[in-house]
Formats: C-alpha cells, structure tokens, sequence
C-alpha cells in the first residue's frame, strides 16, 4: 500500500484546512502534494508522531512554515469566512484553525506544531483578540456565580467583545436580552433560583437566532435535555484559552443556534 493510500483517510481534512491557511483550493493542493512527496521519501515522520493523522499535519506544518509568502494568503479569491481568517497572523491564524475547525486538542496541536501547549493557548487568545477586531459583539452572560462571572466578563472583554450584562435567574436573562439584543450568549445550564439555563436560552431564540456556548459543571443536563442546535458545550472547570477558542468559533463561523421545539429537562 502507497503512502498516498495509507492516508487517505485523513486527505479530505488536510484539503479543508490548507484551503482555509492558503486561501484557495489550488495554492493548498500544491502544498499537499508537496507533503506526500516528502513522505514518500521519509515515511519515518509518520512513525515519530503519536498518529498517523498528526504526523500528517505536522509534515504539512513543516513544509507550509518554510516558505515565507504563506503568511499572506491569496484574498483576492475568498470572501466571507476564509476572507475573515486571512487577516489573523499566520501562528495563531494555524492553531486556531487546528482545533476549531480540525478538531485537535490543545495537547495534538503543540506536537504538530512543534510548541509547547501553553505557547498554543497564547496563540489560540492572540487569534480571538485579532478575529474580534472584525467580528467583536454584544455578549450576554447567564451565570449565577459570581467570581466565574467575572471570570467570563473579564475574559469577553480581552478579546474585545462588550458584556451587556450579566443575568442569574431565567427571568433576569429575558430582561437583559429584551433591553439590548446580544449577539453571542455564554450560558450555564443551572441558575440561582434552580431554574434551567436551557430553558432562559430557548425562550431568548423565540425571538432571534444567535451562537450560544453552555459552560456548565453538569454536561449530562445538557446532553439529555432538549438543547438548542447547533451550540457549543464547554465543562467546568474550564481553562480560558478554551473559552477563548470557543467563543472564536462560534463567532468565525456564525453558527447561530435555533430554540429546541421541546421543553428541556428542569435543572
């Protein structure tokens, strides 16, 4: 079996993500045949990586940082999406696209990126301070807790959002939203007056449509009770760079969530 072949699983996400880093299909393709043509030669790299799938990465990786042109993508083709992601910095511009649009750990994505993860995480905060810059919204914070709270709005803020307020109950949640509509809500599924966090977000969607991240310390509540789709899911206790990741990606790719036509479980 060629190298070619043995890969051949992971080549349609290696297209997706040298499409978004190069801007274009045609510039990302020639990179990767590049990479099969240096594997072909060394098939090792594969073998020092702890998947097949990294060590695929991590030689495209490799190839793409030696060539200096690859820090400005081709924008003259793109728009929308790819159009925001070629302004960010190459560094960040490639950790970000790792995890949030391949799915890689913070952990996956230091070894392919030859770095430590708390270099990654740097890169990961630096890329939602520069994607903010074009994309920053009103955000609403429903969280009951109070240092977390600060928590969440001291980090909204760094990356250049503005918190319109921050609720504890389902019924001070419909109040802030109903006085300043925001455009991203930070959810936990469980409030101070006991009710649900799940609920206060399905009543806010009767009204709009708007990415929704649930941090909450009870992950099964939100993956058993009928939930707005699509949302982003993130456990207490949380480090802030995925937070940060997070609320970039919801924003990048302006996934806005619909309400549930069911109840959701009381909390």
């Amino acid at each position: 079996m060629t190298t070619a072949e043995t890969l051949a699983n992971d080549l349609p996400g290696l297209r997706r993500y040298a499409r978004a880093l190069s801007g274009n299909q045609v510039s990302g393709d020639a990179y990767i045949t590049t990479t099969l043509e240096a594997l072909v030669e060394d098939a090792a790299a594969l073998d020092n990586s702890s998947s097949q799938r990294i060590g695929l990465y991590g030689a495209f990786t490799r190839i793409w940082n030696s060539v200096d042109v690859n820090g400005v993508p081709d924008t003259d083709r793109i728009g929308g999406v790819e159009k925001r992601i070629a302004g960010i910095t190459p560094a960040p511009r490639q950790a970000f696209l790792l995890t949030a649009l391949e799915g890689f750990s913070e952990e996956e994505t230091a070894e392919i990126l030859d770095l430590s993860v708390s270099e990654v995480r740097q890169l990961v905060e630096q890329c939602g301070r520069e994607l903010a810059e074009e994309i920053a919204t009103d955000v609403l914070i429903i969280e009951d807790e109070p240092m977390i709270a600060m928590e969440l709005e001291s980090l909204t803020k760094s990356l250049g959002h503005n918190v319109t307020g921050t609720a504890r109950t389902h019924s001070e949640a419909l109040i802030l939203a109903a006085s300043q509509q925001p455009g991203l809500i930070l959810a936990d599924i469980r409030l101070a007056d006991e009710s649900s966090g799940l609920d206060a977000v399905n009543d806010l969607l009767k009204s709009f449509e708007v990415p929704v991240i649930f941090i909450t310390a009870y992950p099964e509540r939100y993956l058993t009770g009928q939930r707005p789709e699509p949302t982003f899911l993130i456990t207490k206790p949380f480090q802030p760079a995925m937070v940060s990741a997070v609320i970039s990606q919801a924003l990048f790719f302006e996934r806005k969530a619909k309400r549930s036509d069911l109840p959701s479980l009381q909390a």
